[in-house]
């Protein structure tokens, strides 16, 4: 894959998260970040483990949300520039508002506004400052969030081009910030003008929290008739785009008003259509846990063929890796030996040129195959590339090892595959290592002593076993 197929495979995650398919979302997201990987291209990283991290948010994984974001944070420390980091506060923001976790959810608006602030990004500074009057709210701290609502049409007003879209959502926050300390006369003359908008037309959201806003504004009056026609054209509103949520603070509003009210008959009416909210919501969440558990499946499948070498069976370069990485370190603890045996077929390019490569890959296969029967407890094989294996051996000494390489060697010989009336035999080179009783803490240097005891191997004679020296 190059850089141009790279680009495009972004616009597909972008879009797909955009249009609310979070299980392909996420699916081709580590397609990104497969390539991305062996591309060393930090910017498709980032975009696979941003957008994983927003789409395992919306399906309510929050384990692995963070772990994307955790993931994305890494790289960004790294690499990223000062948009990447913009990304990583907004849905960080998000994470912990849900979590109800106020003190962080400031403290990533803080940042957020501090770095907007320096790129000029007036209309994010607004945004942020919106929502950090909105969890001042959440904390029934109306003063402060009367402050960050004022500075947050400020920051609107510096935008460019103006947007007064921009400025209205923040004033709705400074309308329920002055509801919240009594200042009624304020807030209704600020509900009013909103209410007057032409803009409303347009963002039918807006429009319905403005309903709900003005009916919060007449329930604090003791208007009930006029605050339950302002919940329920909020309600009538925000089904048109089906915010079940909104729709439950809004009816459970509608309904203490009926009781308030006195108004049994109604009330009934009421308490059915919140009844049946609330089934929606059930519905959906169930449908939310099945989709969790489905996409958990496709990740465990993925992983399963990432770990998976297609050709052979045996487990995939980057898998052993893994694991004698794993092993290697715990090994520079407890000082036990760790071997690894390099292995791969004399002549094998001759087999190729004369049989072609599919009998070469049968070869390949047949290899794999033999060395997974030799394998004993405590002990894998993996494909390192082309006919080059690779065994890993716990708790084993080195002379442990020359005695596997030498069971692998007379396996192999006793094969024999006909092809074109010729009895062909499978000959290997091998090169023999240990991690010297855990002073070998990486995988790259153990493998390396080994691959260099294979090629000695190979200049020797070819057919026989080296140990590291």
């Amino acid at each position: 894959m190059d850089k141009k197929e790279l680009e495009v495979l972004q616009q597909k995650v972008v879009r797909l998260r955009a249009e609310g398919k979070y299980k392909e979302t996420i699916e081709v997201g580590y397609e990104l970040l497969e390539h991305g990987l062996r591309l060393n291209d930090y910017k498709s990283m980032l975009t696979a483990y941003i957008h994983n991290a927003i789409s395992f948010y919306c399906i309510g994984d929050i384990e692995k949300t963070f772990q994307s974001i955790s993931a994305y944070q890494e790289i960004c420390s790294q690499r990223g520039d000062d948009d990447d980091w913009l990304s990583l506060y907004n849905v960080s923001f998000f994470v912990y508002e849900m979590r109800k976790d106020t003190d962080k959810a400031k403290a990533t608006l803080w940042k957020s506004i501090d770095l907007g602030k320096k790129l000029g990004r007036y209309n994010i500074v607004s945004n942020a400052y919106s929502n950090m009057s909105h969890v001042y709210m959440v904390e029934e701290d109306y003063e402060n969030a009367w402050k960050m609502a004022k500075l947050g049409i400020e920051m609107a007003m510096l935008h460019t081009p103006r947007s007064e879209i921009l400025e209205l959502r923040v004033k709705l926050n400074l309308a329920k910030s002055y509801i919240g300390m009594s200042d009624l006369e304020i807030s209704k003359a600020l509900i009013d003008e909103i209410m007057q908008s032409p803009l409303l037309h347009s963002f039918v959201r807006e429009k319905s929290q403005c309903y709900d806003l003005q009916g919060i504004w007449y329930a604090k009056q003791q208007q009930y008739k006029e605050a339950f026609d302002s919940f329920t054209t909020a309600k009538e509103l925000v089904e048109g785009y089906n915010d079940v949520y909104l729709l439950k603070t809004i009816q459970e509003e509608r309904c203490k008003l009926c009781e308030l009210m006195g108004d049994v008959e109604l009330g009934y009416v009421v308490q059915k259509e919140y009844i049946a909210l609330l089934k929606e919501i059930s519905d959906r969440k169930f449908a939310l846990e099945a989709l969790r558990l489905d996409v958990k499946h496709s990740l465990s499948m993925m992983e399963k063929k990432a770990n998976i070498d297609s050709l052979t069976g045996v487990y995939s370069r980057s898998y052993v890796e893994g694991i004698a990485n794993d092993w290697l370190k715990q090994a520079s603890i407890t000082g036990e030996s760790i071997v690894c045996i390099v292995f791969d077929m004399d002549n094998f390019k001759a087999y190729n040129d004369e049989y072609g490569h599919l009998f070469g890959d049968e070869m390949i296969k047949l290899v794999g195959k033999v060395g997974v029967s030799i394998l004993g407890n405590d002990e894998i094989i993996g494909r390192y590339g082309g006919d080059e294996f690779i065994m890993l051996l716990k708790y084993a000494s080195l002379e442990y090892g020359m005695k596997k390489a030498e069971q692998l060697k007379a396996a192999l010989q006793k094969i024999t595959v006909d092809k074109e009336d010729k009895a062909i035999t499978i000959q290997v080179s091998v090169g023999v290592s240990d991690n010297v009783s855990g002073r070998v803490a990486l995988f790259e240097e153990l493998f390396h002593v080994a691959d260099t005891a294979l090629y000695r191997a190979k200049n020797s004679g070819k057919n026989r076993i080296c140990a590291s020296v």
